[in-house]
């Protein structure tokens, strides 16, 4: 099994790259959200990689995020979902987006990537919310807004509580007794947990 090539990118297509280790090329399959992140041709790269083995074909499929390829993985898990179709969701969507979508049970929004329909749609997100870790929603959730300094230590309890084996709902709740009526300003993570912990 391949789990990464370490070497130099010598050319790159929206849907594919070619990377030279040890003197051997290797062609290797990507979504968009990989393709944006490569650095010029000629340049030293590192890609994580999906090995594809069947009996008619061997095929490697990249990825610059450990994030982007955990959901190509979940995705081929389900039955009817092949390595074309889940990199064309990641193509279509982020994985932040993906992720969203399947917590929150949004056919709506799955059945935008091209070739799943609404049944399709309703059977990842069916298949794949159990799996989707709420530590990672939580994080991609809040990712890119403008946090106060007080709700990144609110959130970051929560995680916290969540790693200890709370339930993403019950850490919330527990966070939210633990700071209702103090100001969190004068808290710090640890003091949030401890005062969840002891409520």
């Amino acid at each position: 099994m391949i789990t990464f090539l370490n070497g130099i990118l010598v050319d790159k297509q929206p849907t594919r790259i070619e990377i030279e280790v040890g003197g051997v090329g290797y062609e290797v399959l990507i979504p968009l959200s990989s393709y944006d992140k490569l650095p010029a041709c000629g340049s030293a790269c590192r890609v994580l990689t999906y090995d594809h083995v069947r009996e008619d074909q061997h095929q490697l499929y990249g990825f610059i995020t450990a994030d982007e390829r955990n959901m190509f993985v979940l995705l081929i898990s389900i039955s009817g979902i092949g390595p074309k179709l889940a990199i064309g969701a990641l193509s279509g969507l982020t994985v932040r987006d993906l992720r969203n979508a399947i917590i929150h049970g949004d056919a709506k929004r799955l059945s935008s990537i091209s070739g799943v329909g609404k049944k399709m749609a309703e059977r990842i997100a069916l298949e794949l919310r159990d799996k989707i870790d709420p530590a990672d929603v939580l994080k991609s959730s809040s990712a890119g807004a403008e946090m106060t300094a007080e709700q990144v230590r609110v959130r970051d309890a929560i995680l916290a509580l969540i790693s200890l084996g709370y339930k993403q709902d019950t850490a919330k709740r527990m966070v939210s007794d633990a700071t209702s009526g103090v100001s969190v300003k004068d808290m710090s993570v640890e003091e949030i947990i401890r005062g969840s912990l002891s409520g």
